[in-house]
């Protein structure tokens, strides 16, 4: 059997504030296995981005162990929990977070550039990707000159662009009207399997969780 894409055990976080200890997760344990696309239901607060956080080795603090695709992250430098990232990791924020100055095609590409691949094929995976996700007439338009579903989908297309063994969404279609949260959810959930990739969704939206494989609840920091 191959190694599952995620494994957490025991993962921990606690903030102090105002002389309180404030304990965020509370002992998560979670297997995520490769193609296998997780919802992880909760309300605002209840600690879903700060678990995205921890599996995404986007920050320190975090008590318990981290296994991204068999390799234990919480026992690497800086620098190789940069390359796990870079290598298997991809990211879909609600705010698409797309850089202003390059058109849709240029913010797909950038990514493949920063891992090391060819211009020409990151192109051809560019608008692959975007013109999946119905953007073909849009290649070379700015994000200023998109719609807000365009937009998300651009940063969807950027997301896939190197293959990630795991992609992390954070509520990535709370910032749409409902109409076009569910077809960039849909399109979302297509490619992601069509990839055989596995993904971890944040969503407070129960409508929304019940189209992905598996749903987990995180309510005061623990995993129901």
């Amino acid at each position: 059997m191959s190694n599952p894409v995620v494994r957490l055990t025991n993962l921990t976080r606690s903030f102090e504030q105002g002389g309180a200890r404030i304990d965020v997760l509370r002992g998560i344990d979670m297997v995520i296995a490769p193609g296998e696309i997780v919802a992880l239901l909760g309300p605002s607060g209840s600690g879903k981005s700060t678990m995205l956080q921890a599996v995404g080795l986007l920050e320190g603090g975090f008590g318990g162990t981290i296994e991204i695709v068999g390799t234990d992250a919480t026992k690497l430098s800086s620098t190789e929990r940069t390359t796990l990232r870079r290598n298997h990791l991809g990211f879909v924020y609600q705010f698409h977070h797309l850089l202003q100055d390059f058109n849709a095609t240029e913010n797909v590409v950038l990514p493949q550039l920063v891992a090391g691949k060819d211009r020409e094929v990151a192109v051809a995976r560019a608008e692959e990707l975007l013109g999946a996700l119905g953007l073909g007439e849009r290649l070379t338009h700015r994000p200023s000159q998109l719609s807000g579903g365009e937009q998300q989908r651009v940063a969807v297309a950027r997301a896939l662009a190197n293959k990630p063994k795991l992609v992390l969404a954070d509520e990535p279609t709370g910032n749409l009207d409902e109409h076009t949260a569910d077809k960039v959810l849909d399109q979302f959930l297509q490619l992601v399997r069509g990839a055989g990739s596995a993904a971890l969704v944040a969503t407070h939206n129960e409508r929304l969780a019940l189209k992905m494989d598996r749903i987990v609840r995180l309510h005061e920091g623990v995993l129901e």
